[in-house]
């Protein structure tokens, strides 16, 4: 029975649809397909702009959006997450893929293969080296550069010239005024803007309706909230409605997003190799040297924006998450997704949101979402010929506005001053190239982290006596306030020098091992020169309050002259009684002692 319950719960984990499935009723089914409608309203025109940004043709953003509900449906463990093309994971994907959807399919089939090995390995926990201030200033950098390479689309310069990043600061107001050809499409941009604007500050207006309210307030409510919702699907359709007017009538004063693939992209292996138009073959590993480090950043990205996304709700909702099984999920999205032609995608924050509000109940919420896309997909893209870019370029503002905090640098300033220091350097690098912000801000996290290892704070107190004829300062007790590793052990050995060794004559020492939690071998081969060139001084070293697992290694080290009591108090005894002395103690019975921070 036992067994046979290890096995339940091993195939659950596994396929978490198993936990929830079989409890399944006709509620959660209402809740679903609402939530499902109303996130796929709002995933349709993203997938559309996020293309964009990917510099890929439209029809791709509709490629990568549908997989994910289907997949994350089975393998996922949270209700409100959804998957599917994002802003950062776009612009992330711009900096590798220079448009060419060839390339975009390998990196999300490699990407897929990276991610779910890391899950099958267990490897979810170096996620973990990626600090908030790094993931801030990225986020705050990515906002800032897709808003401003968004400007130029309702100013009639193309989404396209985007080029990476470098063109950034080309992407200032006063410039992008001077290009501007079409006052059709500047009109138009900005009264989306507007008009987004406008839905969201009415949509975070609404306060919670009394219990006793009227009908006609309910009603109310609910309309304002809805519209609000899918306030995206709004503008791009009314956009669409008045760009369409507008060519039958032979005004072509809008850019338009031209000619897009029509129906289902077709179910088939990833292309490995592509074959330019001047005839010249580029083989599978030609393109994943070129994708380079995207092939290290993106699905890393792509895995703790998901997760940290996953967290946040499971516990705004009260449910647990499993972060390997939410890798998993992810890679297999990845890989199944390059057979029909997708980028790789990841969590959406925005969307994810509204699936929440909306009361979704389940994962299949994903599947109505997905359902939709397809629909669009197959009876809709004549109609994506009308839509106006600068529709899609208000849309892209207003999802990445709420990336934008500017809160974040003051309140890392007041909690730690220093851990501002790792957010300027992602967020200036971004600017240059985004996989370099990413790469600094680690590296700088890291390099504080390391030194915080190599130097760890030590407490350093000397008892003495002051009862002749003994001298001063005779025994010296050492407290690191972390561990004890490879590292810090050549701090370790100057601290005994400079307090010991260096005394004439030589102090005993005690090392207080309370904080230090685990050791490794290079400390045990310092420790063992330490004890012998005390011993030759007529000094000794005594470790108190060792930990099992310490205690352990250093029995197995078999070091000359290992002796370690409970407190430090009895290691003071200890050497007392070898040394045949009072030094620890004054007239009246009192340790006395003088204690230095360094």
């Amino acid at each position: 029975m036992e067994a046979q319950n290890r096995w339940v719960s091993t195939l659950r984990s596994c396929f978490p649809i198993l936990t929830w499935l079989p409890g399944y009723n006709l509620t959660w089914l209402k809740m679903d397909v609402i939530a499902g409608l109303t996130v796929g309203l709002t995933a349709v025109p993203q997938a559309l702009a996020y293309a964009e940004v990917a510099g890929l043709p439209v029809q791709f953003g509709l490629y990568s959006a549908f997989m994910g509900g289907f997949i994350y449906c089975i393998f996922g463990t949270s209700k409100d997450i959804t998957l599917g093309p994002t802003a950062i994971m776009s612009l992330l994907c711009s900096s590798f893929i220079g448009g060419d959807p060839v390339f975009a399919v390998v990196l999300t089939l490699l990407c897929g293969i990276i991610q779910t090995a890391m899950a099958l390995l267990r490897l979810g926990f170096l996620l973990d080296f990626i600090s908030y201030p790094v993931i801030k200033g990225f986020t705050c950098a990515a906002a800032v550069t897709i808003g401003f390479g968004q400007v130029k689309c309702p100013l009639e310069m193309s989404l396209q010239t985007l080029d990476h990043n470098r063109l950034f600061f080309k992407n200032s107001v006063i410039s992008l005024f001077w290009s501007a050809s079409w006052v059709g499409d500047v009109v138009l941009g900005l009264s989306c803007l507007l008009f987004l604007l406008m839905l969201t500050f009415m949509k975070k207006s609404l306060s919670s309706i009394d219990d006793d309210a009227s009908f006609l307030v309910r009603s109310a409510r609910g309309l304002v909230w809805s519209l609000a919702t899918v306030r995206n699907a709004l503008v791009v359709i009314a956009a669409t409605a008045v760009a369409y007017s507008a060519e039958v009538t032979g005004n072509h004063i809008f850019t338009l997003t031209g000619k897009t693939a029509r129906g289902l992209p077709p179910f088939q292996a990833p292309p490995l190799s592509e074959t330019t138009a001047n005839g010249t073959m580029i083989s599978f590993s030609e393109i994943a040297k070129d994708l380079g480090g995207g092939l290290a950043v993106i699905p890393l990205m792509g895995v703790l924006e998901s997760i940290a996304i996953a967290k946040a709700f499971g516990s705004k909702n009260n449910y647990r998450i499993d972060a390997n099984q939410e890798l998993f999920a992810i890679g297999l999205t990845n890989i199944l997704g390059s057979f029909v032609s997708a980028y790789p995608v990841t969590g959406s924050f925005g969307r994810t949101a509204v699936n929440s509000q909306t009361g979704v109940c389940t994962p299949a919420g994903g599947i109505i979402t997905s359902v939709l896309v397809l629909l669009s997909l197959a009876f809709l893209m004549p109609l994506f010929f009308f839509i106006p870019k600068a529709s899609l370029a208000a849309v892209i503002i207003m999802a990445v506005s709420p990336l934008l905090e500017y809160g974040v640098p003051m309140h890392i300033w007041r909690v730690k001053k220093l851990d501002l220091l790792p957010f300027a350097v992602t967020f200036l690098f971004s600017f240059w190239e985004v996989q370099y912000g990413i790469v600094a801000g680690v590296t700088v996290s890291a390099l504080m982290l390391f030194h915080i290892l190599a130097r760890p704070k030590v407490k350093v107190r000397w008892v003495f006596s002051v009862v002749p004829p003994v001298s001063d300062d005779r025994v010296v007790v050492l407290e690191f306030d972390s561990g004890l590793s490879f590292p810090s052990s050549e701090h370790f050995s100057k601290l005994v020098y400079k307090h010991t060794l260096h005394a004439s004559p030589a102090r005993s020492l005690v090392l207080d091992c309370s904080q230090i939690s685990s050791i490794d071998f290079t400390v045990i081969h310092e420790l063992a020169e330490l004890m012998k060139q005390l011993e030759s001084r007529g000094a000794e070293l005594v470790f108190s309050h060792l930990k099992p697992s310490v205690l352990q290694v250093l029995l197995l080290a078999d070091l000359p002259s290992f002796k370690h009591t409970d407190t430090v108090d009895e290691a003071l005894q200890l050497l007392t009684s070898t040394t045949h002395t009072t030094v620890n103690h004054s007239s009246d019975g009192q340790s006395q002692e003088r204690t230095l921070m360094l």
